[in-house]
């Protein structure tokens, strides 16, 4: 762990390199994207390389970073920032005005912020729900990323009935690669598989 979190410098470059589309990142283009001095940075992206976390590689004379995917906590770090940044962080951070969530998840697609299809859900919330939090939520993160974002709510009786019924729309959502911002994965999965 002690590799992970040792700095704000390598917590903002994990926020950015987890939820950047961007291939590869230039220092420069680190540096203006996260607002640390550069010498910090290049020293974490040194240590982040040592560690495993990214890659880098020379292209004209610019080197260029990249988070490797293959890297062992990848989902577990995908996870962190999901739950910290964004939607997810706001979702977290005002679980007392939602209402009371059940569950909240995530695409894995959203969080990496790549581009959802037209029937994919990004964000599905159980439980009462105030309905206008989430509603504002929503359309701050849509305005942020100048991009709709698809989203459903509803209440846990509906969507265990739904369940139940073996509704294809919440099979695929429940199914799809995800991140639990709010709820049990077990507890809500045993609950689909029986």
């Amino acid at each position: 762990m002690e590799d992970l979190f040792i700095s704000k410098v390598r917590v903002k470059l994990l926020q950015l390199f987890l939820s950047t589309t961007d291939p590869l990142l230039h220092v420069r283009e680190i540096v203006r994207r996260v607002g640390e001095e550069i010498n910090a940075v290049r020293r974490e992206l040194s240590r982040m390389e040592r560690a495993g976390m990214v890659d880098s590689e020379w292209r004209a004379n610019r080197r260029l970073y990249h988070f490797r995917r293959d890297y062992t906590f990848y989902r577990e770090l995908l996870g962190f920032v999901a739950k910290t940044t964004g939607i997810g962080g706001e979702v977290v951070n005002n679980k007392s005005r939602l209402g009371k969530i059940k569950y909240a998840m995530m695409a894995t697609s959203f969080a990496r912020n790549q581009p959802s299809g037209q029937d994919d859900v990004d964000l599905l919330v159980v439980g009462q729900i105030v309905l206008p939090e989430l509603q504002a939520i929503v359309a701050t993160e849509q305005a942020k990323r100048e991009s709709e974002i698809n989203y459903s709510f509803m209440d846990e009786a509906e969507f265990k009935f739904r369940v139940r019924r073996r509704d294809p729309f919440i099979l695929k959502v429940v199914t799809q690669p995800k991140i639990m911002i709010l709820g049990d994965e077990e507890e809500m999965m045993r609950d689909v598989l029986v």
